[in-house]
């Protein structure tokens, strides 16, 4: 069935889809688990045997529940009022999941509509009222904001242009209403995979936009000649500052800054690093998360096998790790908890867990 261009899958059809690992896997002493944990983490992965999924992480790694996807996932968001979490498709995905942490409730799988695709992100409003997620308008190669009604089944109600191309990650500023937007600059079809299909002539750029209203707010472009290096994921620290981490489409000789600051009213700021660093992650970062209680940002790199750690307010590399395929990363205490490509599991301490079943796909979030 569909509503207001959006398909909703039915529920047989998700758990046959499913099998039978989310009845189980939601089970109320999972549950429990979930509400004793020190710390609650949510990632989406890939098993051995091809099949993909969700799963809600204890501290120590430990799996609480999980919920299986029809293809890859790419990020997850949280809900504090509903208790939900909605993880969504890679792109050029065309599918997010919504499940309940408790179980009382079957996952809600919606589709895109015709003409768009996901490119795997999105945010809540601070009511839980409302799904913001990043799309496509891949005939018109322009970046979309989907909304969705998150008391209505998730039916797609509206959207607003993000002013740029290759819209990624998104998230909601202080004040509660200014989305800011990466836009990565990248022109992508369906019809040809994830095929860069405009690399000499794009444009990203970091965007505000009123969520109320879909005005801009502000747009900030990187000078002329950093033009293919694409703005991809964000966060934000303690003093409201983003932090976001690029990947650069350019020549691999090249090395240009990755990772920047935006504050609003000023222009964009590239961090200086040291040139071993810089080219320790091979114009590439993965993820970039902040610990507001420690005052420090991580970046990963997993084209790179690295991950370092800034102090927010100087913005001095405190430290770098090599890490096979590290990519996901979440604040964690006074550190960071980080997952890899391989399976493994770090913890602040040091603590290596590895899951042989399991490969962690690109994000982590932490949830409170």
């Amino acid at each position: 069935m569909r509503r207001n261009g959006t398909r909703l899958i039915d529920r047989r059809d998700f758990l046959k889809a499913a099998g039978v690992s989310f009845v189980s896997a939601l089970a109320p002493d999972a549950f429990a688990a979930t509400l004793e944990a020190d710390a609650v983490f949510a990632t989406a992965y890939q098993r051995r045997d091809g099949r993909y999924g969700a799963a809600i992480l204890s501290e120590a790694g430990k799996i609480l529940h999980e919920v299986e996807l029809p293809d890859r996932g790419h990020d997850i968001t949280f809900d504090p009022v509903s208790r939900r979490s909605v993880v969504f498709a890679r792109q050029p995905g065309t599918f997010f999941v919504a499940f309940d942490h408790t179980g009382r409730a079957a996952p809600t799988t919606v589709e895109s509509m015709p003409g768009r695709h996901f490119f795997g992100h999105g945010v809540f409003s601070p009511d839980g009222a409302l799904l913001y997620t990043t799309e496509n308008d891949f005939e018109n190669a322009a970046g979309m904001v989907g909304i969705y009604d998150a008391k209505d089944g998730f039916s797609r109600i509206g959207e607003f242009p993000t002013y740029g191309v290759g819209p990624h990650e998104l998230l909601l500023l202080g004040d509660g209403r200014t989305i800011a937007i990466a836009n990565g600059g990248i022109e992508t079809h369906p019809d040809f995979g994830r095929a860069k299909l405009n690399l000499p002539t794009m444009k990203p750029s970091f965007v505000l936009v009123d969520r109320v209203t879909g005005d801009l707010v502000e747009k900030h472009e990187l000078p002329a000649e950093l033009h293919q290096l694409s703005i991809r994921h964000m966060d934000v620290d303690q003093t409201g500052t983003v932090w976001f981490g690029c990947q650069h489409e350019g020549p691999a000789t090249e090395r240009p800054g990755l990772v920047g600051r935006a504050v609003r009213g000023k222009d964009l700021q590239l961090l200086d690093m040291e040139p071993k660093v810089l080219a320790g992650f091979r114009n590439y970062i993965g993820s970039v998360a902040a610990n507001r209680e420690a005052g420090t940002v991580a970046v990963t790199s997993p084209q790179g096998n690295a991950y370092a750690v800034i102090e927010a307010e100087t913005g001095e590399i405190k430290r770098v790790e090599g890490l096979t395929e590290v990519c996901g990363v979440a604040p964690d205490r006074s550190g960071f908890m980080v997952t890899t490509g391989t399976g493994e599991i770090v913890e602040p301490s040091g603590v290596s867990s590895t899951n042989g079943d399991y490969v962690w796909d690109n994000h982590m979030l932490r949830i409170s």
